[in-house]
């Protein structure tokens, strides 16, 4: 190709990408939140229309949209995140056909704001145990026991080693809670307003199949996740520890009433803050033969209210692909990541966002595999039939093939091929060949088990293609599920004339929709494709 071809296919492709990001941004304002010191993205932050109680979080790459019709309010956008300087920009600031670029300036801590002021002599001396225990016992004064529902975007896709989203399904949802004082997964119905698989990103089959412990096809390695009927938010909502304070929650965290405190060590960190509010920092961890798992919870200095909880569970013995320290400074393999955020609404602590990623592996059959073993009686000989073509040299090379005739090695002296079969003959006696080929045959008659009898193994041979036989793949994926809460309604109860999730089957499958009149009110913060960065 020319250097005048090769301009016009680089400008069509050039003409093409910004075409489609302009097509998707003529419904939203699509932007990044980057550290200002750090460059790094600025991953959940709270992004809100001030003084509209609306809102959406970043994404893990500090991506986010808003709905193009809140520029023309002139309404505030008010961004803020823990460690951070508040900030505030109009909507009118916003390019409706770039991507908004903003940066967020990490809050500077004094001498005099790390002083403890929590109420009272004695809690300037609690250490990190005793804070944290503080704060689960005041989980029934700060979190809600009265009604109230939560609204939001949810969302569940796995990421592949190119870190691309795969299989993304997208629904905005109203969550009705009876309250803290309640028991979550008996109690809370939630109610769908739209839902749906987003066809714009990557589809993959076999990454989207259930768990398959059975068969390992699809699994996570040292661990195991219960389906609850396929249904992707309510294994969701299970994995919130704080709200299911009093019963089982997930891996070593247990029940967070009764054993957080007894199964980890903890150590204060630099304290940080959110908004006005100033945080203590307690790191915890806990050792075992074959896992580590490291934690951070943030609580609030003045009554303990506890505003976000991270946790992570590692593999001790499987280092991380890219080989590079993660956030807990170790190299190993992640197998849970969860962090669950809560925010003050008047004086009470209500879900702001909650995100569980796991790591899963799938299993692959082979491409290229044996079909059939026999043993021909008109050619006398052992035959390997294979569901492709194999490579003509491989597949007639002796060593590539072991048979055994009742336990015991049959040594071969030559190989033929047709097609896709392969005949190997023995070396061996005339007689002794002929007696074998009758107890082989008379087996068959009986309708026994030929493998009982003789086995073939088969190494080294490969089809046209260049697929090994009989070899197993894998691929690893990350398998995210979050929900994003864009409002809270206090004192909302669930309608009685409202049709609800079914929790016991899927999500996305065949389940009831209630659109109310202000549906509109709500967005779908879709992460950014590659090529919209």
């Amino acid at each position: 190709m020319n250097s005048a071809n090769l301009d016009r296919v680089v400008l069509a492709l050039l003409l093409f990408v910004s075409f489609e990001i302009f097509a998707q941004q003529q419904d939203y304002i699509i932007g990044r939140l980057l550290d200002s010191r750090s460059n790094e993205p600025v991953v959940f932050a709270n992004i809100r229309i001030k003084d509209r109680a609306l809102g959406i979080i970043t994404n893990f790459d500090g991506s986010f949209r808003i709905p193009l019709k809140y520029r023309e309010y002139g309404n505030i956008i008010e961004i803020s995140s823990m460690g951070y300087e508040t900030k505030e920009i109009p909507i009118t600031d916003f390019s409706q056909t770039e991507l908004n670029v903003l940066n967020l300036k990490p809050k500077v801590f004094g001498l005099d704001e790390a002083v403890v002021k929590a109420k009272g002599r004695r809690n300037r001396n609690l250490n990190a145990k005793q804070i944290v225990q503080r704060a689960i016992e005041a989980i029934p004064r700060n979190f809600p026991l009265n009604y109230f529902s939560g609204i939001g975007y949810y969302r569940d896709y796995q990421l592949n080693d190119d870190q691309r989203y795969v299989n993304l399904n997208e629904a905005i949802l109203e969550v009705f809670d009876q309250g803290f004082d309640q028991l979550d997964d008996a109690t809370t119905e939630t109610r769908l307003f739209n839902f749906g698989l987003n066809d714009n990103f990557e589809q993959d089959s076999l990454a989207r199949a259930a768990y398959d412990y059975g068969s390992l096809r699809k699994i996570i390695k040292k661990a195991h996740l219960d389906a609850y009927g396929g249904n992707e938010f309510r294994i969701l909502r299970i994995h919130d520890a704080i709200r299911n304070y009093n019963v089982g929650s997930y891996d070593f965290i247990g029940t967070l009433k009764t054993d957080l405190t007894e199964n980890h060590y903890f150590l204060k960190g630099s304290d940080t803050s959110i908004d006005t509010e100033e945080l203590y920092t307690i790191k915890f961890w806990v050792f075992y033969p074959n896992y580590r798992a490291n934690g951070t919870i943030y609580i609030s200095k003045l009554d303990f209210a506890i505003h976000k909880l991270e946790y992570t569970m590692y593999d001790e013995k499987k280092r991380n692909k890219t080989r590079k320290r993660n956030k807990h400074g170790n190299k190993q393999k992640v197998i849970f990541d969860i962090t669950t955020d809560y925010r003050r609404i008047n004086g009470k602590m209500y879900l702001n966002y909650i995100s569980f990623y796991n790591s899963f592996t799938l299993n692959i059959p082979p491409v290229f595999k044996v079909e059939y073993v026999t043993y021909n009686i008109a050619r006398n000989c052992f035959m390997v039939e294979y569901n492709a073509i194999p490579e003509a040299k491989q597949s007639v090379h002796l060593p590539n093939y072991k048979v055994e005739f009742k336990k015991k090695r049959v040594k071969l002296k030559m190989a033929g091929r047709w097609e896709n079969k392969i005949f190997l003959f023995p070396e061996m006696k005339e007689e002794k060949i002929m007696a074998m080929a009758r107890e082989i045959d008379k087996a068959e008659k009986k309708g026994a088990d030929l493998n009982d009898l003789f086995s073939i193994k088969v190494a080294n041979v490969r089809d046209t293609l260049g697929n090994l036989v009989n070899k197993w793949t894998q691929r690893d994926y990350k398998q995210f599920r979050e929900f994003f809460v864009q409002r809270v309604k206090l004192g909302q109860t669930a309608p009685k004339d409202s049709l609800f999730m079914n929790k016991r089957k899927p999500i996305f499958e065949d389940q009831p929709i209630t659109r109310p009149d202000n549906v509109e009110d709500y967005w779908m913060n879709t992460p950014l494709q590659k090529t919209e960065e």
